[in-house]
């Protein structure tokens, strides 16, 4: 099918990650739905499905997008479906199947972008604080967090960190990010403490630097898990996951004075745009120091 095919694209060349695939084919199966409501979950034969396309064009892409919007879908993931028909599309026309792009003339649905949540500095204290040190366990879980909040990275770059990735005499941690980018993060001396210490109680001299009960890499559900249960633990009444953590690492650096484009370098965007959000977080503390302290406002 063109739809396995493309997706096989986007793993093997473009080396999308799990979670993208997932994602990918879940807006196709949507869209295929949407086309062939009598198909169900079986398979829509190609020539169906690009005759589908062809005589439907932009009408047929506004038609789903409508659907989506109808059954109260967000265009927050509205958009994301469409950019998923472009970029398959985009291969149609790439393999020789289709001539046009028809979802080009369809605009995007505009959302307000939302500003991360992110912890306070104290509450971001009181989480790692409240890890102890006893157990290789709590080594591990004190190892872990440190080092996301040294370093900004993302749960699945977490899990797959390997012995070999760091760099311990240089502070420096290397990185397999988003579409199999590598790059080079530098982590503090906080962070790299911890993780000397875990090494020294499980033994880890190669292969995944995280390891479950089982000696088995730490999976990105477990690493939910575990910080799930550290929040309640130290009563911290908000919601906190992975990704919390990177946003707070990349306020704090930017509250504390540093340059957004490093930023950038350091959580593996791949635009600028896409870190600039953290930028109206900054932007709303200086206004609050600025009422507070301007004696002619």
């Amino acid at each position: 099918m063109l739809t396995d095919e493309f997706l096989s694209v986007l793993s093997a060349e473009k080396g999308y990650s799990k979670h993208t695939l997932r994602a990918y084919e879940i807006d196709l199966k949507s869209f295929l739905a949407h086309c062939f409501p009598d198909a169900r979950d079986k398979p829509v034969a190609d020539e169906r499905l690009l005759a589908e396309i062809e005589t439907g064009g932009s009408r047929l892409v506004r038609g789903f997008l409508a659907a989506l919007s109808k059954k109260g879908i967000s265009k927050r993931t509205i958009a994301r479906r469409l950019s998923a028909l472009r970029s398959f599309f985009d291969y149609l026309i790439t393999v020789g199947r289709l001539g046009d792009n028809p979802a080009d003339g369809v605009a995007t649905p505009k959302f307000a972008k939302s500003i991360p949540h992110f912890l306070t500095v104290d509450d971001m204290f009181r989480l790692l604080d409240s890890i102890g040190s006893d157990t290789p366990l709590e080594k591990r879980n004190r190892a872990l967090f440190e080092l996301f909040y040294s370093t900004g990275m993302r749960v699945s770059e977490m899990s797959n960190l390997d012995v070999r990735d760091l760099d311990e005499e240089n502070h420096l941690v290397r990185v397999q990010g988003k579409g199999n980018k590598e790059r080079i993060v530098p982590m503090g001396d906080r962070a790299l403490s911890a993780i000397q210490d875990y090494r020294m109680a499980v033994g880890s001299g190669h292969g995944p630097l995280f390891l479950n009960r089982d000696k088995n890499r730490l999976s990105d559900g477990s690493i939910r898990n575990i910080l799930a249960k550290l929040v309640k633990t130290c009563g911290l009444n908000v919601p906190v996951s992975p990704h919390t953590l990177r946003h707070s690492f990349a306020t704090h650096m930017l509250d504390s004075g540093a340059d957004l484009r490093g930023i950038q370098e350091i959580l593996g965007h791949a635009s600028l745009s896409t870190t600039q959000v953290y930028t109206h977080v900054t932007v709303d503390k200086l206004m609050q120091v600025y009422d507070r302290a301007h004696p002619r406002r």
